[in-house]
């Protein structure tokens, strides 16, 4: 595998976002339709971004990052804390 051929489920890195990838995240590049386009494609670009990534990107981005960088309650814990502890202390719901 290329140091520029990149798992889907990887961590994120800083110079991803939903519209491009730092390196290639296709999970057969060789058959990509951008694969090689000058100005596009990770493999050939001088910053190794691919500005082309796979349809299904911008949801794996998203999950990527949510799991990366919880999302913070006003104290200061993660929203996923905060869930847990509330359902703990609220108790089964009164019929």
């Amino acid at each position: 595998m290329s140091p520029l051929n990149i798992a889907c489920h990887a961590p994120l890195h800083p110079l991803d976002s939903e519209k491009q990838t730092h390196g290639c995240r296709q999970t057969s590049p060789n058959v990509c339709g951008k694969h090689s386009l000058p100005g596009v494609c990770a493999f050939v670009r001088k910053d190794n971004l691919c500005l082309s990534p796979p349809n299904s990107w911008k949801r794996q981005f998203q999950k990527l990052f949510a799991q990366q960088f919880p999302k913070q309650t006003e104290n200061g814990e993660n929203q996923q804390a905060a869930e847990t502890r509330q359902s703990e202390t609220s108790g089964p719901m009164p019929p």
